[in-house]
């Protein structure tokens, strides 16, 4: 069928239903989506190019080397203007000829890909080479019209070619898979690569090679690309696994073993199987769609459980691999609907949209009651993109409406003034100095053709198809001449049923004849997520007796109670960060009666574990109001298990903050005075919480913040954690007491220190500092219309993945469950279920504290132990000698003083 047929049917079957959106609101909104793209771009260029990623909290560029390694997300750059790349198709599609014609002209004077830096293969390859590819795209039509880029004569598409064969290296395997970096100036092999040692790579990493590559092959007249991507999608169809057709999540390059072997449409996989239905429709291939079409029904058959995407095991596929679901599943809605499967899309895309509401952002990750798992949000498109394909599917303006939702949440939630700043944490609003390449590659584009009609557009966008990054490369490919240099691993075409494929495309209208059906499938899905928080008690078999030891008595340093557990093979390991781990090996137990025990004895913790998961509560928020800030720094902080309930309150507690003197706040107030009618600063130690709580209160405080006493924590590396009472009644307590972690608590020591007054709010989440500075001139400038913080709705944010049931013990079962050590009266579990790796090896049952959900409760008595023995309990000490711990310290208030002096210039330059 031809692949622009195929492309056209699918999205130009319209359906109207529901109340339409006005032309005049639609063109307000588009208007709001170019007003948001300049205010990205515009600081990109102004404060970070050339460098590769705008930093939107300190208004300045990332430059790798420079800043503070983050691990493999600094993979993605290659000091080559990733961000002016990745973004030059986007600026055509707004309308933005001009800028276009100057980004090229940039690109070529400035930008050099011969660097001596390692970079990711996969992340090259979409956001640059894409990049290139999509800019070349564009300038070719633009010529094509007579009116612009008449100069251009296939520049970028030169150096497209130049950086696929930076790339190409990269393949140099036995079985074809590309290793997963490469050195851009020397490859992979020898001393001065510093890479080519890696023997493991994601499916996805491997798998989403095929269009970029094709499309230089096509555009070049150089079959070497195409041949070898060709190559990595053949192997990765031949290692699936044949009787589940699902294939596992990382793969060894060398000898094609799967090492992670659970299968999903999430993190790892995703765009492997976008790349065969899309490379089918770029290419004209039949047997990228034949592929597809089997993975297809494998993943309805075990994966999708309507509206849940759940991973599974690929030699196991009816066994769960988990109980949570990450964010980057949200493109598949939209995979669906070129596929021409439109019910599931909507069922999976209205889930995505109700967690969303509750959350603001899509988290990370989030568990199958829609409980936040990881609590980032660095922007991500994915939801956007299947919105945009589920109106252009069914023309439903309900799809308009979650684009409006998009777009109010990052004006709301993510701007800062130099551009939009990823979250770090979606419950608090928090935000992190991150605005990613993919966010003006992809974002702008579908919020922009999600609310544009045909004659907004400077070209027919069917005449193209989208890569994973929204790069766009035309149709027209699939007749270029195209040959194979490299021999295949193409498998047979006897194992393909041709009988078993849709070789054509439903129309919508047909899917739809009652214009309620959308609605009608979406409705129970609102309710389900809704009423998301009951969970199930774990199952127990009947007639089984009692364990000598209940879960609620377990105490960790009872030398009876550790006896009991080696007696039912549950053995406790101390771990470094101050958690114990139980770990039950059911060959160990003296018996096969102690081996059930056992059984029941994990289950009674995990339930118990359940129970006290349902009584912790979210991070809470610190936002300084006062001149410079404005309510722009918002630090994360513990809650306390008593006094003030901030989740109760719409407006939280705002006032001035002091010292308290003693600054332990254990013992009476001296300087009453000053702490009465302030917020009081204390430090973490020689007492316990709310004796701190009740002193500050004492001498009139009307909140207070502990700061923890172990230099150099920090929220980004340490679960937080909220603060129990002292075992009495606490209902005395009647103020707010928050939790900062050393590295918060210096910031707002510092800004003390150099303002003398400043002004905090103690909330449940960030506010909208429209909401802050109600009835008053709002310093600085915020987007027009903005209006009050809507309350968000009462939700489940802690995270509670306790398996219902637990399979008989085997010989080869293990279960581990990990917990805090607290004092020695007390042991409180979290949790988090992790899957096993390999096929053989029965279910294990792991709970862990989730290190971005509110963590261990912590209770603090000199009394139960000396302070240096419970700190090395609590967290790992840091490596290292005094001069350098200390040196850290001084690194940060270097880059504070850095921060404050952004932020002065921001207000300036606003006033």
């Amino acid at each position: 069928m031809p692949a622009v047929l195929f492309f056209s049917m699918l999205l130009g079957a319209i359906c109207s239903q529901g109340q339409a959106m006005s032309r005049e609101e639609k063109s307000r909104l588009r208007n709001q989506v170019v007003e948001m793209f300049d205010h990205a771009y515009q600081n990109y260029m102004d404060h970070a190019y050339p460098a590769d990623e705008l930093m939107p909290l300190t208004c300045r560029g990332r430059v790798r080397g420079l800043e503070p390694s983050r691990g493999d997300i600094d993979d993605a750059l290659g000091k080559f203007s990733l961000t002016l790349i990745d973004t030059l198709d986007t600026l055509v599609l707004l309308n933005k000829t001009t800028e276009f014609e100057a980004a090229v002209r940039r690109v070529l004077s400035d930008v050099r890909l011969d660097n001596d830096i390692v970079v990711s293969v996969f992340e090259t390859n979409i956001r640059v080479l894409g990049g290139l590819l999509g800019g070349h795209s564009m300038a070719v039509m633009l010529k094509e019209g007579g009116q612009h880029m008449q100069w251009y004569q296939d520049e970028l598409l030169h150096m497209a070619k130049d950086l696929g064969l930076r790339l190409l290296p990269a393949f140099n395997t036995s079985s074809g898979l590309p290793y997963p970096r490469v050195n851009l100036k020397h490859g992979v092999r020898g001393p001065e690569t510093r890479t080519g040692t890696e023997t493991d790579t994601c499916t996805a990493c491997a798998g989403t090679i095929i269009l970029e590559f094709a499309a230089l092959s096509r555009f070049t007249g150089d079959p070497v690309f195409e041949a070898h991507a060709r190559r990595a999608m053949d192997f990765l169809w031949e290692k699936r696994q044949r009787n589940s057709n699902l294939v596992g999540t990382t793969i060894n390059i060398h000898s094609g073993e799967w090492v992670r072997r659970d299968s999903g449409v999430g993190a790892g996989i995703d765009s492997y199987y976008e790349y065969l239905l899309k490379a089918y429709i770029l290419l004209g291939d039949d047997l990228f769609l034949q592929r597809f079409n089997i993975h297809y029904a494998s993943i309805m058959k075990y994966i999708s459980q309507p509206p849940l995407l759940l991973d599974v095991h690929i030699h196991k596929p009816l066994l769960p691999a988990r109980t949570w679901m990450d964010s980057l599943l949200a493109f598949f809605p939209g995979l669906q609907v070129l596929k021409g499967d439109i019910r599931p899309a909507i069922e999976t895309h209205e889930m995505l949209y109700q967690v969303t509401k509750k959350h603001n952002f899509l988290p990370e990750a989030f568990t199958t009651d829609f409980r936040v798992h990881w609590a980032q949000h660095p922007l991500r498109p994915e939801f956007a993109e299947s919105t945009y394909f589920l109106y252009k599917a069914t023309g439903d303006p309900y799809y308009l409406e979650a684009g409006r939702t998009i777009l109010d949440n990052l004006n709301r939630f993510a701007r800062v003034p130099c551009g939009f700043a990823a979250m770090k944490d979606v419950r608090t609003g928090s935000h992190e100095d991150r605005m990613d390449s993919f966010f003006l590659a992809e974002m702008f584009k579908y919020l922009f053709l999600l609310f544009a009609d045909s004659e907004d557009l400077p070209f027919d966008v069917e005449d193209y198809v989208f890569t994973t990054e929204a790069h766009l490369l035309p149709l027209s490919l699939s007749t270029a001449p195209h040959a194979s240099s490299i021999p295949s691993n193409r498998t047979s075409e006897e194992e393909l049923d041709d009988s078993n494929f849709d070789w054509t495309c439903p129309n919508t209208r047909l899917l739809f004849p009652d214009p309620a059906f959308p609605r009608n499938l979406r409705e129970p899905i609102r309710s389900a997520v809704d009423k998301s928080c009951p969970r199930p008690a774990p199952y127990r078999e009947p007639g089984m007796g009692r364990p000598p030891l209940r879960a609620q008595d377990f105490m960790a340093n009872n030398p009876e109670h550790l006896e009991l557990l080696r007696r039912m093979g549950v053995s406790l390991i101390h771990l470094k960060d101050g958690r114990v781990q139980l770990v039950q090996h059911a060959t160990q137990a003296v018996s096969a009666v102690a081996a059930e025990d056992g059984v029941r004895f994990m289950q009674e913790m995990m339930e118990l574990s359940s129970q006290q998961q349902k009584e912790q509560l979210p991070p809470r928020a610190i936002q300084i109001v006062s001149h410079p800030f404005f309510g722009r720094v918002v630090l994360t902080a513990g809650p306390a298990q008593f006094g003030t309930d901030l989740s109760k309150s719409s407006t939280g507690v705002r006032g001035f903050v002091t010292v308290a003197e003693p600054y332990s706040g254990c013992t009476e107030i001296t300087n009453a005075e000053y702490v009465q009618g302030h917020i009081a600063l204390l430090q973490r130690g020689q007492c316990m919480f709310a004796e701190k709580a009740r002193h500050v209160q004492k001498a009139g405080a009307i909140g207070g913040i502990v700061i923890d006493d172990n230099e150099g924590s920090s929220s980004d590396t340490a679960p937080l954690f909220q603060m129990a009472g002292d075992g009495r009644n606490t209902d005395d307590v009647t103020l707010p007491l928050l939790f900062l972690f050393h590295k918060e608590g210096n910031i707002l020591l510092e800004a003390l220190k150099e303002y003398r007054e400043v002004e905090v709010l103690l909330s449940d989440k960030a506010r909208d500092r429209a909401a802050i500075f109600k009835g008053k001139p709002l310093p600085g400038s915020l987007i027009e219309g903005s209006v009050d913080v809507q309350e968000a709705e009462e939700d489940c944010l802690t995270e509670a993945t306790t398996p219902t049931s637990f399979e008989p013990v085997g010989q080869s079962q293990i279960s581990t469950m990990e917990l805090d050590e607290l004092a020695p009266e007390e042991v409180t579990p979290a949790q988090e279920e992790d899957s096993p790796v390999d096929e053989d090896t029965s279910p294990a049952e792991e709970v862990r504290p989730p290190e971005e959900e509110a963590g261990p409760t912590e209770a603090e008595a000199d009394s139960a132990q000396p302070k240096e023995e419970r700190d090395s309990e609590k967290r790992e000490e840091p490596e290292g000698d005094t001069d350098s711990s200390s040196q850290s310290v001084d690194e940060l208030l270097a880059d504070w003083r850095e921060d404050l002096e952004a932020f002065q210039q921001m207000e300036k330059d606003e006033l």
